[in-house]
């Protein structure tokens, strides 16, 4: 049996690193694309807190706008109420005898 050479030694040797640089380029291309997941998951959350926001704040606006309209609604049928014309000169002196009412349509 002959002894094995030092250039097949070195070669073995050269084999050996290659394969555990080649092990580290496949752990590391592993760990950025967990890495590229993540961050893609990330944006879509926060792209889905950002809707969810602007639905909460639409929501809110119209509620808001929704009572502003039933105030000046009811501000309005409070003002076609009350009395008019000549009748209400009088019912302004006498108010307990004369109410006269008048209703747009």
């Amino acid at each position: 049996m002959s002894k094995p050479s030092l250039s097949a030694l070195a070669i073995t040797s050269k084999k050996e690193d290659l394969a555990d640089a080649k092990a580290k380029v496949v752990a590391l291309r592993k760990e950025v694309a967990d890495l590229r997941r993540m961050q893609k998951d990330m944006r879509i959350q926060v792209r889905a807190e950002k809707i969810a926001a602007r639905q909460l704040a639409a929501a809110d606006r119209a509620e808001k706008k929704a009572a502003r309209i039933a105030k000046l609604e009811a501000k309005l049928i409070a003002m076609k109420s009350a009395p008019v014309g000549r009748l209400a000169i009088k019912a302004a002196k006498k108010p307990s005898k004369v109410k006269v009412t008048k209703m747009a349509a």
